[in-house]
């Protein structure tokens, strides 16, 4: 059995690599967006949902909805489902050639649906990092005192 010195050692020069290995998980690069692939910010996705530019999907779930409302003119459809692909698709029917921009919360979800839908064949995708709480990226849709719409269900 080591001495309770070695043990306090070894603890002690292990907690700045456990720190710095978990702290280097922030600041890990993110994979780059895919060619086809861009960011919006809350205004710009904004503004191309009002002229029809783009959908924007609220990915959130829905007590989230709830929480916030949805960003005006968002269809919300919770990336969870089982049938995500199929209601991405019914729901963007209309016009299934229109690009689409992904937000969530604080952009870590969007992100990474964006990555999965381009690899599904969506082309022309953008992101909203900055989601609807802010994140890095900035302070976010309600921040900035966009409009949004009441969640589906949602009473008050």
């Amino acid at each position: 059995m080591p001495a309770p010195n070695a043990r306090r050692r070894t603890f002690l020069i292990g907690l700045p690599v456990a720190a710095a290995a978990a702290f280097g998980i922030f600041l890990w690069p993110e994979a780059p967006l895919p060619e086809g692939a861009g960011v919006l910010d809350p205004d710009e996705a904004l503004a191309r949902v009002r002229s029809g530019e783009v959908w924007l999907i609220d990915i959130r779930r829905p007590d989230e909805w709830a929480l916030t409302g949805i960003a005006a003119g968002a269809i919300p459809l919770d990336m969870r489902r089982d049938d995500f692909a199929s209601a991405l698709a019914e729901a963007t029917a209309a016009d299934p050639d229109r690009p689409l921009a992904v937000i969530c919360a604080r952009g870590v979800r969007s992100r990474r649906l964006t990555l999965r839908l381009h690899e599904a064949g969506h082309r022309r995708i953008f992101d909203v990092p900055e989601g609807m709480l802010g994140s890095r990226d900035g302070p976010g849709w309600l921040e900035r005192g966009l409009p949004i719409d009441q969640a589906p269900g949602a009473t008050g």
